[in-house]
């Protein structure tokens, strides 16, 4: 059972890590940024970005899940 859970963990951690790399805009090479600036908004400092801190925070909540379902599961066993 052990080896199954490493297994998908490894598969889950992996496609996140793809699945972020994904939604990441290219480089400008043609008109990069001034150092300092934002390469969005022709140079304006833009909000802070959400994206990855969200993908965490739903990669933790589904182990968080999964744990909290393996504890009851074997507090009914015994």
């Amino acid at each position: 059972m052990k080896k199954y859970l490493k297994i998908i963990a490894t598969l889950v951690v992996f496609h996140g890590i793809m699945v972020m790399n994904t939604f990441a805009d290219p480089p400008d090479m043609l008109n990069p940024p001034n150092p300092g600036s934002s390469p969005i908004g022709n140079g304006n400092p833009v909000g802070a970005p959400i994206d990855e801190g969200l993908g965490f925070l739903l990669i933790l909540s589904a182990c968080y899940g999964a744990r909290k379902i393996y504890s009851i599961k074997n507090s009914l066993i015994k």
